[in-house]
């Protein structure tokens, strides 16, 4: 008992590891659009986003319940060791695309693990295939376009609404608006992603016999699962923060107020149902929405391809990094060890790999090298050009520039 007793120590410390990962890589779902047009600076923007996260872990269980007795059958035989595997192999996934700046999902890195990790040590009885396809795999292609299309629309309506508007006028309104947009979205992250800890935790306790299965987590476990999560969100995930400020499109506030409340709407409806979905594609599906909803508005294809590639790509490599680590794990104590001292040492590599090129509070909204406007932006820009008085970007006054002259217009199909 006492060796169980210690096993399930350390999966629980893991998990709140994994959770402290999750606050600093889905900070920018919050604040990513917040702190790219001003509204906010930078530092005041991650510890307001960090309390409210707090406070929204305990607003809810029913995501925790989707983890702990849903996805994972709990009478299937897992053992500790099998979470402790899963969780590995999320928490390698989302140190490795954060040091990529991709807004990648979290989430999906841990059901990756999980269920990469139940299947080596149990096999396929271990997973419900249903609750999989029905509260990850359905919400995760659904969600980020319902809330892209709902961004899109409502980033045309308020253009429409503060059509002839004094634009300096209009962007302080819409400023608040963004700031009590943020505070809902990162409510509505902590009711989420915070849950999703807490329902490891919880399945680790049943595995164990310390609670009774489909138990509701106890109040320690929701208390601690959302400090690990503020923390995280506190120290700020900088290069996913720039990448989805910066890199997807030119956000501007009415943009962003558009976009925050359209994703904290998606996540906050999800959340009641039970749905696990990812916060970090129903925002960055928001935020692509608005570079469409805007007239004249640039959104970088190359980023988001990129972004909806490791999207596919999180739950079969943490499933694989974590059926990895399984088979280890389930050698016994000296598996287990060297799972940990493996992880430690890809963690350290990749945080010594980051400071190469640290990003924090005082450059994160210093744009990278952008690419050039393509074929499609351009027509599109021709067409519909940007409202009177709308600040352009310097990229899309280029591209509409280019746009009216043959030969630039060649140049750009060409490239």
């Amino acid at each position: 008992m006492e060796h169980i007793t210690l096993l399930i120590g350390i999966v629980i410390v893991t998990a709140l590891v994994f959770d402290f990962t999750n606050g600093f890589h889905d900070t920018a779902n919050a604040m990513a659009t917040t702190i790219s047009t001003g509204a906010l600076q930078p530092k005041i923007a991650v510890a307001m986003s960090a309390v409210l996260n707090l406070v929204g872990a305990f607003l809810s269980v029913e995501v925790a319940k989707t983890i702990s007795g849903g996805i994972i059958d709990e009478s299937a035989g897992i053992r500790p060791e099998v979470i402790f595997a899963g969780l590995v192999g999320a928490i390698v996934w989302n140190l490795l695309t954060w040091l990529a700046g991709l807004p990648s999902s979290s989430s999906h890195a841990l059901f990756g693990g999980l269920i990469g990790a139940t299947l080596v040590s149990v096999g396929t009885n271990g997973v419900h295939g249903g609750a999989v396809v029905m509260k990850v795999l359905i919400p995760a292609v659904a969600a980020p376009v319902v809330a892209g299309i709902a961004s899109m629309a409502a980033t045309r309506l308020t253009y429409r609404l503060s059509r002839g508007r004094d634009e300096q006028e209009t962007a302080k309104g819409y400023r608040a608006g963004q700031i009590a947009s943020a505070a809902l979205v990162s409510l509505a992250h902590g009711t989420n992603d915070a849950q999703k800890t807490m329902g490891v935790i919880t399945l680790a306790l049943i595995t164990g016999g310390v609670v009774a299965p489909h138990a509701d987590p106890p109040l320690w476990v929701i208390a601690s699962a959302g400090l690990a999560i503020a923390l995280g969100t506190y120290l700020g995930g900088w290069r996913i923060i720039r990448t989805m400020g910066k890199g997807i499109t030119d956000i501007q506030p009415p943009q962003g107020f558009a976009a925050q409340t359209s994703a904290a709407a998606t996540i906050l409806a999800s959340s009641h149902l039970g749905f696990a979905l990812s916060t970090t594609q129903v925002c960055s599906g928001a935020v692509m929405g608005s570079g469409l909803g805007r007239k004249g508005g640039v959104v970088r294809w190359s980023t988001a391809v990129r972004m909806v590639v490791a999207w596919c790509l999180t739950l079969p490599a943490a499933g694989l990094v974590s059926a990895g680590a399984a088979l280890l794990a389930g050698q016994g104590d000296w598996g287990i060890t060297a799972v940990a001292v493996l992880a430690l040492g890809i963690c350290g590599a990749i945080w010594a790999a980051s400071r190469r090129k640290p990003i924090d509070h005082t450059n994160v909204n210093e744009a990278e090298a952008t690419e050039p406007p393509g074929v499609v932006t351009v027509a599109l820009q021709t067409v519909t050009p940007p409202p009177a008085g709308t600040l352009v970007p310097a990229e899309g006054a280029e591209a509409a520039h280019a746009a009216s002259a043959p030969r630039a217009t060649t140049a750009t199909a060409a490239g």
